[in-house]
Formats: structure tokens, sequence, C-alpha cells
């Protein structure tokens, strides 16, 4: 007789156990990611900082995007791709360009945008998705960030 086993982590775990399979996690909604746009939106045209803004999930896909007039075609990319790393690595990506400038390349090799502006949006400890902002002045696609992340965190 075959009895089932499973190896995670270097542990060998029996299925008996009682696990469960699906996991409740929170999840960024249609509306939240529009209200992180448009807060994002808001924010960046008080500072007089045209930009395109990107919201995404928590597995980085895109939800909300916004070109506002005056931005440079290669923002739209960085953007989405300072987003997209936000996410995917659950960190700032302020975080990442650090590491990058201190010698860990292969971050900047990975397919992730190393590059502030990005930032995780976080409500009850779950990174639901992420901001990512591309403008002109890379400390303000920081701040601007920032912020949005923490209104959308204090907003839940």
């Amino acid at each position: 007789m075959r009895i089932p086993f499973l190896i995670a982590s270097g542990l060998i775990a029996s299925t008996a156990q009682a696990a469960p399979l699906v996991a409740n996690s929170p999840i960024l909604t249609r509306a939240g990611a529009i209200r992180a746009l448009n807060e994002a939106e808001t924010r960046a045209i008080a500072a007089d900082a045209p930009s395109a803004i990107a919201i995404v999930d928590g597995s980085g896909m895109l939800l909300a995007f916004v070109r506002m007039d005056a931005v440079r075609p290669g923002s739209v990319d960085l953007a989405i791709g300072k987003a997209r790393s936000a996410a995917l690595m659950r960190r700032p990506t302020s975080e990442l360009e650090e590491n990058v400038a201190k010698g860990r390349t292969a971050l900047a090799t990975a397919g992730l945008t190393a590059l502030r502006g990005g930032v995780p949006i976080v409500i009850n400890g779950a990174c639901v998705g992420a901001v990512g902002i591309a403008g002109l002045n890379k400390d303000q696609d920081a701040t601007i960030a920032a912020q949005v992340a923490a209104a959308m965190e204090h907003a839940s």
C-alpha cells in the first residue's frame, strides 16, 4: 500500500493533517484600484507633476492606468514596471534601486524595474497591489506613490 506524503521546505508532512487548500486573502477590487488611481492623479495635479500612473493587483497585473497630459511616452512602461515590481517584491522599488546601486545587479536583470516610484498597497498586513508613478522627477514619483499607498491603507 502506497502512503502519500508531501515534502515541503525539507520537512515531510503527512496528508492526514487537515490543512486548508485555499487561503482567504484580501484583494484589491476595481473600485479600490480606481480610488488609488484618483488619489494619485489628484496628488500629481496638486504637485504640478504630470505622471503616468499604474495600479496593479497583488500579482502585478494591471488594474488601472492613466497617462496624464505632457507625460513622455517612456513613462508608460516605467509606471507599470514600477507598480508590478513593488507588488511582486512586496517592497518599495526605492529599495530595489538602492540594492542595485550597491551591486546587486541581478535585481536589474530579473525583469524588475529597479527605479523609485513603486510602492506596495498593504491592507491588514497583506499586499493587495501596488502603485507605480513615472513623471519628470524620481523623488516626486516616490513621494506620491508612498502617499497613495498610505492613504489606501488608512481608507480600508
